[in-house]
């Protein structure tokens, strides 16, 4: 069946399906998601919980062994596969068609995918079919408006239409700066001004005058310029800019150039493709970045920024908060064309 975000913690409060998939290219919402379904399934006993991140390497047979095994005290489980390119490949087509066709007992399967997945494949109508699919897409303008000010007023702020737009600009559609704005803005005026957010206080109280930002780092590594690139991320550090919000970013545009590097390589012209962008000022550094990197390429980095996900969300081989910097450092240098190995000191 097809679910919505809007509508998802309605049909939670049912009985769980067996299988979902989330996936899109917004991954706020995705996660967001992720996070309702596994509130639910722990609400309806779902105590055990079994997380696989998939890559090239992953044995699809891990998959069905954990599905197949019975828990030794009978418990409710949920597992939960990680698909970051949303291409499992034959093996692992096979293996979610096995999930969604014959789900293990007492058992929810979530699967997560950080990309856009093709709906004409077997295992995603499989997955549909005997469970629930969301699809998460970017906002455009009018709708990232109205998502902020549905944001703000759940937050407690009685927001005009100006400080809306303003934050709409600010954030340049990426919802999860977004959320975080909302968040400062409720700390810092929502006790001192009974909750009143107007254009001056939004003014007042976001970040606009930070000496490096977040959208200046993705600009500078589409660019092909991994020494700015990289000091951005450092000034963004001592800034205490949390690095989630850095991978997020960096992994959004990646995600994007990855699906127009496929259409190119099928033909489709490049300025067809980037005028799509938005801003559209942005259109120019896609189409350098789609030159200077490979279709193969922006498939490796795209797995590349699952590994920097997985850092900063303390799921990574390695944990601590130099692991995750060095995590979104190597991910900002290969995707403005450098290996770490290669920068001056």
């Amino acid at each position: 069946m097809k679910l919505y975000p809007d509508s998802l913690d309605g049909h939670l409060a049912g009985n769980l399906l067996p299988v979902y998939l989330l996936a899109g290219d917004e991954p706020l919402q995705v996660e967001e998601a992720a996070d309702a379904i596994r509130a639910a399934a722990r609400a309806q006993g779902y105590d055990s919980r079994e997380v696989f991140f998939t890559d090239r390497h992953f044995d699809w047979n891990a998959i069905h062994a954990a599905g197949s095994a019975m828990s030794l005290f009978a418990e409710r489980r949920l597992l939960e596969i990680r698909l970051p390119t949303g291409r499992p490949g034959d093996a692992g087509g096979k293996a979610l068609i096995e999930l969604a066709e014959n789900p293990p007992e007492d058992t929810v399967v979530l699967i997560i995918s950080s990309a856009k997945v093709d709906k004409k494949v077997k295992w995603v109508k499989a997955v549909e079919k005997s469970g629930g699919l969301l699809e998460s897409w970017s906002l455009d303008p009018k709708q990232l408006l109205a998502w902020i000010s549905k944001r703000l007023s759940a937050a407690g702020l009685v927001a005009d239409p100006e400080a809306a737009r303003l934050l709409a600009e600010r954030v340049e559609g990426n919802l999860l700066a977004a959320k975080q704005e909302i968040d400062k803005l409720a700390l810092l005026v929502g006790q001192d001004n009974d909750g009143k957010a107007d254009a001056e206080a939004v003014r007042d109280a976001v970040a606009n005058s930070a000496r490096f930002n977040v959208f200046l780092l993705s600009d500078a590594a589409l660019a092909g310029r991994p020494d700015r690139a990289l000091r951005i991320v450092d000034g963004l550090r001592e800034e205490g800019t949390d690095p989630v919000l850095l991978v997020w970013s960096l992994t959004r545009d990646i995600r994007a150039l990855t699906d127009m590097a496929f259409r190119l390589a099928k033909g489709e012209p490049a300025s067809r493709l980037t005028s799509r962008v938005w801003p559209k000022s942005r259109g120019p550094l896609f189409e350098k970045a789609l030159q200077r990197i490979s279709h193969r390429q922006w498939n490796d980095l795209l797995l590349e920024a699952a590994l920097a996900d997985r850092s900063v969300k303390g799921m990574g081989a390695a944990s601590g908060k130099e692991a995750v910097w060095a995590a979104v450092q190597r991910l900002t240098a290969r995707l403005a064309g450098a290996s770490l190995d290669t920068m001056p000191a």
